[in-house]
């Protein structure tokens, strides 16, 4: 065998989801695909804003000189310029285009910035649940990271964060929205996890930066505010991308924001530029770069996404599961009424699939993306509630 043996090891921990959504192309072909209710990837259906078509036309006719070349590998300055205006509204601070970093998306983005703050044996902490490629990205930066308890309702469970800071940490993760729960952390807990990290950053003559993942802040529902981590800290970076707000995941377009205010900024900037560089991504894509230039203040129709999150609750309901209602994002991560795989399996024979909590470091739940057509959610009631039903017998 010539793949190296961590990747072997790393194929088996990451492969729930895409297990599921293979099982669902096998599924769809053997039973038709209005018969299967595939809940089991985070692709996003609802269609860009009618903007995005229309800034993309105008875009690929024009063919002056040097429209495909290479940039700064930070992203063209005018691009960074109106994402730094959009960003300093959001995080109450005055950006500057030179503290923007375009990048191969959220994913692009985090790896960036593992590259250039973790030394071997640098923590990570992450919240579980958490999105399945942390373990990953952390790794592939020779960092450890080291996975921190939510509380009930998954909101940050501040005693066990406490106990789990020490003289090796490097980085707090934080991914809000969140996936796979929804949940949305208060200003209050932002503003608290900003001081706990500065107070103990001192105490131990160590920098430690919180880290917000934040593709999903757009899609909020009940007037839900997503907090700024930039009023809690100046240790603190934003990531995020356009793959869910413009619904654009394979453009593969995003972007990191880096407190104006942080000691050492022009270091870290200098290395993540670098890192940009050197990781393979060279700049983020030209084009797209040029597009979300125009599109800062657009995003999807998220009435949509509100609306089924009330078809699938009242589904779940219905049935007897119990679960947190997601103030944002688009999934719901229900309690599994018995083992989260075994239940998983049940559900597959109902022509259900849902990825088991363990996949996202939380056994015992399950989650359910809801960026699918409507009608997949309503006629999959019956079938919730036979699953819910065998469970329980």
């Amino acid at each position: 065998m010539t793949v190296a043996k961590k990747m072997q090891q790393f194929a088996e921990k990451s492969s729930w989801i895409r297990k599921m959504f293979e099982e669902g192309a096998r599924m769809k072909a053997k039973y038709g695909a209005d018969n299967v209710f595939d809940f089991s990837l985070g692709n996003p259906d609802v269609p860009p804003p009618p903007k995005f078509s229309q800034v993309l036309k105008d875009l690929a006719i024009h063919d002056k000189p040097g429209v495909h070349a290479y940039m700064p590998n930070g992203g063209y300055p005018y691009v960074r310029e109106a994402l730094a205006h959009r960003l300093s509204q959001e995080q109450g601070v005055d950006i500057d285009h030179g503290d923007i970093l375009m990048t191969c998306g959220a994913a692009g983005g985090l790896n960036v910035i593992m590259k250039a703050l973790l030394d071997p044996g640098d923590e990570v902490i992450i919240l579980a649940p958490f999105f399945v490629e942390y373990h990953f990205y952390i790794d592939n930066h020779g960092g450890v990271a080291r996975v921190v308890p939510t509380d009930e309702e998954f909101n940050i469970d501040f005693a066990a964060l406490e106990s789990a800071l020490n003289d090796k940490t490097k980085i707090v993760l934080i991914n809000s929205p969140n996936n796979p729960t929804g949940q949305v952390y208060s200003e209050e807990a932002i503003q608290r996890l900003g001081k706990m990290l500065d107070d103990f950053g001192e105490k131990c003559c160590n920098t430690i930066y919180l880290v917000s993942d934040e593709p999903y802040r757009k899609i909020v529902f009940d007037d839900c505010r997503v907090p700024s981590i930039m009023a809690a800290t100046t240790n603190s970076l934003v990531v995020s991308s356009y793959s869910k707000d413009l619904s654009l995941p394979g453009e593969r377009i995003g972007y990191i924001g880096v407190h104006p205010d942080m000691k050492y900024k022009n270091s870290l900037l200098d290395a993540m530029t670098l890192a940009n560089r050197i990781l393979g991504f060279v700049n983020a894509p030209a084009l797209m770069q040029r597009v979300v230039e125009q599109l800062q203040d657009v995003t999807v129709d998220t009435s949509i996404y509100a609306g089924r999150r009330e078809k699938f609750c009242a589904i779940l309901d219905k049935a007897g599961f119990e679960y947190v209602k997601p103030k944002g994002a688009f999934y719901l991560f229900p309690k599994s009424p018995i083992d989260d795989v075994e239940f998983c399996t049940i559900l597959q024979r109902e022509k259900i699939l849902a990825v088991p909590g363990r996949g996202f470091g939380m056994p015992g739940y399950f989650r359910l993306a809801f960026c699918v057509d409507d009608k997949v959610i309503e006629n999959s009631a019956a079938a919730f509630q036979r699953a819910m039903d065998r469970a329980n017998k």
